[in-house]
């Protein structure tokens, strides 16, 4: 994975090496032909808007002198901005009907806009709605069922309570009966 990406990065290295190589090579070309011995004495290199003369050769190496040529009238034609084109006189008929029109695109997005939040209103409102109506179906479902809960609560008591008198009336009655036997009992003796 790490040889990949270094080949890769390699590559993108040498293409970029290679794009100002390609870019310096006409500098190399102008700096090759005042090396060269047929033109070396009265050398004058001319390119689109500058002239390159050789200087006298000096102990760190060759020195030239590049001279920047005033823009000539062509350059100039070819390089100048153009104007927009002129428009005409505008009558007052012409200037009321863009301001009408201005004003008409004006009002257009104005009802736009308010119509825009028309309909965002309404939806938050049918939100809202919608939520206030789920919370109070939410609460009385809620309600039903504590009430619902609540009758069978009082009903189970109910029953209860009246299981318990039972088992106490059985007891009282079955206690009743017993004194009444000793009693019977007691006084037979």
């Amino acid at each position: 994975m790490i040889i990949i990406a270094f080949q890769k990065s390699a590559k993108v290295a040498e293409l970029i090496t290679y794009k100002e190589k390609m870019k310096e090579l006409s500098m190399l070309s102008l700096i090759c032909s005042c090396f060269s011995q047929q033109t070396r004495n009265n050398l004058v290199c001319e390119f689109e808007d500058m002239e390159v003369k050789p200087i006298n050769k000096r102990a760190s190496g060759q020195a030239f002198e590049v001279i920047l040529k005033p823009p000539t009238p062509v350059s100039e034609v070819a390089h100048s901005i153009t104007s927009p084109p002129k428009k005409r006189d505008m009558s007052l008929e012409d200037i009321q009907k863009k301001l009408e029109a201005a004003e008409n695109r004006r009002r257009s997005q104005e009802a736009q806009v308010l119509r825009a939040l028309a309909e965002k209103r309404e939806h938050e409102r049918d939100v809202l709605l919608k939520a206030m109506e789920e919370n109070s179906n939410f609460s009385k479902m809620a309600e039903e069922k504590l009430i619902l809960k609540m009758e069978q609560n009082k009903e189970n008591r109910e029953a209860y309570l009246a299981a318990m008198m039972e088992r106490l009336l059985e007891k009282v009655s079955k206690t009743v009966r017993l004194c009444i036997l000793f009693i019977y009992i007691f006084k037979k003796n």
